[in-house]
């Protein structure tokens, strides 16, 4: 059987603690939003990927792309 437990019960165990302030380090500068962005930032897992890709796509275009004569057109 699973037990259920309340926010209630669960937030009681951090009654002692749920209105202190927020700690503030006294010698080491809080890091800026924008460095802190950058850690999160997407980088590239595998080298090369994205050019891999692009040119796949480059090649797959070249062969679907309908090719059309200008001499077939009547005016």
């Amino acid at each position: 059987m699973v037990q259920v437990t309340s926010i209630f019960a669960v937030m009681g165990e951090y009654d002692d603690i749920i209105n202190l302030p927020h700690y503030e380090p006294k010698y080491h500068p809080r890091m800026s939003m924008w460095k802190r962005a950058a850690q999160f930032a997407p980088f590239a897992a595998v080298r090369g990927y994205e050019e891999a890709v692009r040119e796949t796509e480059r090649q797959n275009e070249a062969l679907y792309e309908p090719n059309y004569d200008d001499s077939e057109i009547e005016i």
